[in-house]
């Protein structure tokens, strides 16, 4: 049954739903991110080790922002549509999680395929369906809070999905290291391509991606649809149906606001995520570019992993005083506040350059944390508010071309950058930095809010 047949006269407000409910509507999101959090950290480093040249590095990572592009928009449209038994965003959070596991057993494999593909397309390929079924789950995951929650609990809601977002992070950021520090080898076997730590670090991935993705589709029971429209305030809809070129006019201003600051946040994380295990290897480990496979290139991975963890850690420390700090200082001052502190702490990676000091990259992650826990929550609960109930999917769907759009750009011109910075990888973590610092000044100018 379609919403758009629903006749209602007048409207309820949401119910204000328990903390455990919105815990349990996104709960799968923690292994999403566990998951995601391996391929940040561990991708450049398998693909290095498979043969890719640094130079190209920004390219294979084009197909995160790339499947982005093409399928949550598709994804956001066909789940404003789908009511089924099992509810209307689940079915596609499930089926995108089935999928991104299979394909995280097989990526770190790459090598053992060489007989039917070569290694490096066998990845890429790996590479290309992990991202697309990341992003078949995760915008619903979006869209069911928008679904579920009252207008009272919206930012509560969206920093809750942060914290697990960010435990997720940790989780899968730490893994190689605390595998290394059990004994599995942290050096690819003889014969072999990618370490141990890495391998198994996937298996155990994709396995808690399956449970928790499991466990928000048996707990999470969404409003069927004659529910849905009491609560949206939706009646019969006897007007055309919208093309989706007539969405695309009708976008909500306030997405075009977010835009700009969208576009120079996830340039910055773009090139953090591609270039931080290089930029570390050169700058503290002191390892050539062509040291791809030597143990102090593998050593500067797992420190990636874990100061990646560490971030998320502070993200979702800072995601659990998010809300308050938007309730007194307005959404925009907050969000802009937090990414200027994200640029300060990636500029500062810069200027650590011995072993010795590592732990100090600990007080960059500060920062950097505090931009991404709100990267993750402030977009979103600014937007929804300004998003029509029937068309909630979709939008958010389009709304995710202001995340992979810049993705798009900073993968085409990191090959570029990097030689333009002298092939120090750690001098584009300073220009990631700057685009960070100019998206928080853009929150300032550009965004319109009420608070």
């Amino acid at each position: 049954m379609s919403v758009s047949h629903v006749s209602n006269s007048s409207s309820t407000s949401k119910p204000i739903l328990s903390f455990w409910k919105i815990w349990n509507m996104s709960f799968g999101f923690l292994g999403v991110q566990i998951g995601y959090s391996l391929q940040n950290a561990n991708t450049s480093r398998i693909l290095s080790a498979i043969g890719a040249d640094p130079h190209h590095l920004s390219l294979f990572w084009l197909a995160a922002p790339m499947a982005g592009f093409i399928v949550q928009p598709i994804v956001g449209m066909s789940s404003d549509k789908t009511w089924t038994r099992l509810g209307r965003r689940i079915p596609f959070i499930l089926g995108g999680s089935i999928v991104s596991a299979l394909a995280m057993f097989f990526m770190p494999n790459s090598g053992n395929f060489a007989t039917l593909f070569a290694p490096l397309l066998f990845g890429a390929v790996m590479l290309l369906l992990m991202d697309t079924s990341f992003n078949v789950t995760m915008q619903p995951f979006r869209a069911l809070v928008s679904d579920m929650v009252s207008d009272k609990q919206r930012n509560k809601g969206y920093a809750i999905q942060s914290f697990l977002i960010n435990a997720g992070a940790v989780v899968g950021s730490l893994l190689p290291y605390a595998l290394t520090w059990l004994g599995v080898l942290n050096e690819p076997a003889p014969g072999q391509k990618v370490a141990p730590t890495v391998i198994w670090s996937f298996y155990f991935g994709g396995g808690a991606l399956l449970l928790s993705v499991l466990w928000t589709s048996f707990r999470t029971k969404e409003y069927p649809p004659e529910e849905y429209a009491k609560y949206n305030n939706l009646e019969e809809d006897n007007s055309p149906k919208m093309s989706f070129m007539d969405l695309l006019k009708n976008i909500p201003t306030t997405m075009w606001q977010l835009s700009v600051t969208q576009f120079f946040s996830w340039f910055s994380l773009f090139l953090m995520w591609v270039y931080t295990t290089q930029g570390l290897a050169q700058n503290i480990w002191h390892c050539l570019p062509t040291d791809s496979k030597s143990a102090s290139f593998n050593d500067a991975g797992n420190w990636t992993g874990v100061i990646f963890a560490s971030y998320s850690v502070f993200a979702a420390l800072y995601s659990l005083v998010l809300t308050r700090l938007t309730d007194k200082f307005g959404s925009k001052n907050t969000y802009m506040i937090s990414l200027i502190a994200g640029g300060v702490g990636l500029i500062s990676m810069m200027f650590v350059h011995d072993v010795a000091d590592k732990n100090l990259l600990f007080f960059s992650m500060i920062g950097i944390g505090m931009a991404w826990a709100s990267i993750l929550a402030l977009p979103y609960s600014i937007l929804s508010s300004s998003l029509p109930a029937r068309q909630t999917g979709v939008y958010m769907g389009i709304f995710n071309a202001t995340i992979t759009i810049p993705q798009i750009a900073a993968g085409l011109l990191g090959g570029f950058v990097l030689t333009f910075m002298g092939d120090k990888a750690i001098n584009v973590i300073g220009l990631s930095g700057a685009s960070m610092i100019i998206a928080g000044v853009m929150a300032k100018i550009v965004i319109k809010t009420k608070d």
